[in-house]
């Protein structure tokens, strides 16, 4: 198979070097959000000038979302709300939650379940940002949150947020290990009752996929986090922290999935089970990115190199690679 476009776009150099990443952390720190935010314009000039593919990807996905050609204005709205994620970041990771108004949705299923003591998986995506997640520790003090990522993508970016919340970064689960180990990690911080949140929309290279419509086309899912959830039997809510401009942003949690109370399907079912549940996530996936889809941070051919591959029903093998870029949002946005 040959290597996904997620796969390929994660090779792509980060957007910066650590000594202008850290111009830019200092002038937040020492000069505040709003004098922080002046630097969001000649960023966004940067990507439009310099970043090609990264221009392209949005032109295309602005226009496959909107339904009609996406010209310069709308490509560089896209790519400063996207450099507005990150930059808040510090803030949020910072502990800084006093100066963002972010509205929760939906949280009343994810708060039973931790009253009961259970873990959960939290699926989010490449939309928006995951560190909104970052106010349920002012709701729930003492809980865990566990967040899958690989650790080596994005080192300058991923150092500089690692010094900001040292707590979290120790509580990483580094995506880079092999497939066994990362399900041991996780199936361990469950037990204890963490939130353990992954990305589950970019597939990586030699990860089994299921393809399925997403915004009129096919798109290719990885099928590693719902293998996962059926074989650890842990409840999956999905997680959406969408940016609203200015300092807003609204979190919205859907309760998804519970194979222990719904059960899962016998092996020979199991392939045609999977693949309904990545449908069925495509879908809400696609109602998100509606609704705020200047937030879609997926910068590269989300429809290219689709294959005929179906799912299969087999459980994790050690060698899998599972979501090895699966916490980027909660890094980059």
């Amino acid at each position: 198979m040959a290597e996904p476009a997620a796969a390929a776009w994660k090779h792509r150099p980060e957007g910066g070097t650590r000594a202008s990443l850290g111009l830019i952390v200092a002038i937040a720190r020492y000069g505040g959000r709003w004098l922080a935010r002046l630097c969001l314009y000649p960023i966004t000039a940067y990507f439009l000038l310099v970043r090609g593919p990264e221009r392209r990807a949005s032109r295309a996905w602005l226009a496959r979302v909107h339904g009609r050609p996406a010209g310069v204005l709308a490509v560089a709205r896209h790519i400063h709300c996207f450099a507005a994620t990150i930059l808040d970041r510090l803030f949020l990771l910072g502990g800084r939650l006093d100066r963002f108004d972010i509205r929760v949705h939906g949280l009343a299923p994810l708060e039973a379940l931790l009253d009961e003591g259970r873990g959960a998986l939290l699926f989010g995506s490449h939309l928006g940002s995951f560190d909104a997640l970052r106010v349920l520790s002012k709701r729930r003090p003492g809980l865990q949150v566990r967040i899958v990522l690989d650790k080596g993508h994005n080192p300058v970016l991923t150092s500089i947020f690692d010094s900001l919340d040292p707590e979290l970064a120790r509580g990483v689960i580094d995506g880079a290990q092999p497939g066994a180990a990362i399900a041991l990690e996780i199936q361990h911080a469950l037990q204890e009752g963490a939130l353990v949140a992954l990305l589950v929309d970019r597939a990586q290279a030699h990860e089994d996929t299921a393809s399925v419509p997403f915004l009129a086309a096919p798109a290719r899912l990885p099928l590693t986090p719902w293998r996962l959830a059926a074989v650890l039997q842990a409840p999956v809510l999905l997680c959406f922290g969408l940016y609203r401009g200015g300092n807003r942003y609204d979190l919205h949690f859907e309760p998804f999935l519970d194979p222990r109370v719904e059960g899962v399907p016998a092996r020979g079912e199991r392939a045609a089970w999977l693949q309904r549940q990545v449908a069925a996530y495509a879908a809400r996936l696609e109602h998100y990115a509606r609704l705020a889809p200047l937030n879609w941070f997926n910068f590269y051919d989300f429809w290219s190199e689709q294959t005929d591959e179906t799912p299969t029903d087999r459980a994790p093998a050690p060698g899998d690679p599972v979501l090895r870029d699966g916490g980027a949002a909660v890094r980059r946005g």
